[in-house]
């Protein structure tokens, strides 16, 4: 895809305020090399090599997440070695079946997230992600498997619904006072 063309894309989805909205921009105008069903992307920034990204189905993307489909070291090394020509590094990154990545995360090209992944905030991907595990830090290392992550948020969930009533969607001033006197009498 031409500069001019990504840079485009880049602000139009800078200016989609909806994550969903920006998935569906960048679903019907192939932007990546493919997107699944339920997929939803909080990225506004459009990577270079875009169409070497391949999410499938049940993917979340949390924001700040770097695609890096290339590294430009070439560039580097042309300039010292002016004899020799260096081709540039890139790779595909391909994200399979209900995975969430985390916010601030780092995916190195030549990488797969298999299925049923989580990815922990502020993560470094380097290499593939094996099927049902739990992957944080940097480099990214397994933490427990999906299972068992799984198991601790239904306790979660029934912890924090006996504490506050209800799951809810979006956070009213109500249950923030409530979380944060929780927050307060945890630390004495």
């Amino acid at each position: 895809m031409k500069r001019s063309k990504r840079l485009f894309h880049s602000f139009i989805l800078f200016l989609t305020p909806s994550a969903r909205k920006r998935t569906e921009y960048i679903r019907k105008h192939r932007l990546f090399g493919s997107v699944g069903k339920n997929c939803l992307i909080q990225n506004s920034k459009l990577p270079l090599y875009s169409n070497l990204i391949f999410l499938h189905d049940n993917v979340r993307i949390a924001s700040n997440v770097g695609f890096i489909t290339h590294d430009v070291i070439h560039h580097v090394l042309n300039n010292k070695y002016p004899d020799e020509k260096f081709a540039e590094r890139m790779g595909c990154i391909e994200v399979m079946d209900n995975v969430f990545i985390g916010a601030g995360t780092r995916i190195m090209y030549d990488t797969r997230i298999g299925s049923n992944v989580i990815i922990g905030a502020g993560s470094l991907v380097t290499k593939d992600i094996p099927d049902n595990s739990v992957y944080a830090g940097v480099p990214a290392r397994r933490i427990c498997s999906f299972d068992e992550y799984v198991e601790k948020q239904r306790d979660y969930t029934k912890e924090f619904e006996s504490r506050y009533g209800t799951v809810k969607p979006q956070v009213d001033d109500k249950l923030a006072g409530m979380m944060r006197e929780k927050f307060l009498e945890d630390r004495k």
